[in-house]
């Protein structure tokens, strides 16, 4: 396994960390089982089962909600550093912190939101399985407060970091 793997990419994951990739693998293969499944049925018997229809679109936001707190955990989320990439220093450090605020700002708006939603459909079920909209919508401000906490790390982390250890990056030829 060390010869697939960049030496950067090797660690010992914590139990926490595994659980909750083999989750979000769980999820992801359910999704494709079903989605599968309906369409073999649809295939071979000219039919659906509707309830598979709705249990691959919830599987699939909670695949996108969990997904996104492995990617900003992992720090393998988009991010566009074009103009921070040529920065350096205290300059460096202090664009990197008003990014880090703005994303803050726009995920508690996230939370807030995803709040009301919940509260608004907490009383809805949804029509092929009677699922309480509360557990399908309630996926978003988890989602948002995980990663809220997640970026107050790093907040916290450039913070401390002296300026001096940010630099620009070498420009690519």
């Amino acid at each position: 396994m060390s010869e697939l793997m960049p030496e950067k990419e090797q660690s010992n994951e914590t139990k926490g960390e595994l659980a909750f990739q083999v989750f979000c693998a769980s999820i992801f293969l359910g999704m494709i089982g079903l989605v599968f499944c309906n369409a073999m049925m649809r295939y071979i018997f000219r039919t659906s089962f509707p309830p598979s229809e709705e249990w691959s679109r919830i599987l699939f936001m909670y695949i996108t909600f969990f997904g996104s707190i492995e990617g900003f955990y992992r720090g393998r989320h988009i991010a566009v550093d074009m103009f921070t990439g040529l920065l350096h220093g205290v300059t460096r450090k202090s664009v990197d912190i008003i990014a880090q605020l703005l994303a803050l700002a726009a995920l508690l708006v996230l939370a807030i939101g995803g709040v009301t939603l919940v509260q608004q459909t907490i009383d809805t079920s949804t029509v092929a399985t009677g699922l309480n909209m509360a557990f399908v919508n309630g996926t978003l401000p988890l989602m948002a407060i995980t990663v809220i906490i997640i970026r107050l790390r790093e907040l916290l982390k450039t913070i401390r970091r002296p300026a001096s250890s940010f630099f620009a990056k070498p420009k690519e030829l």
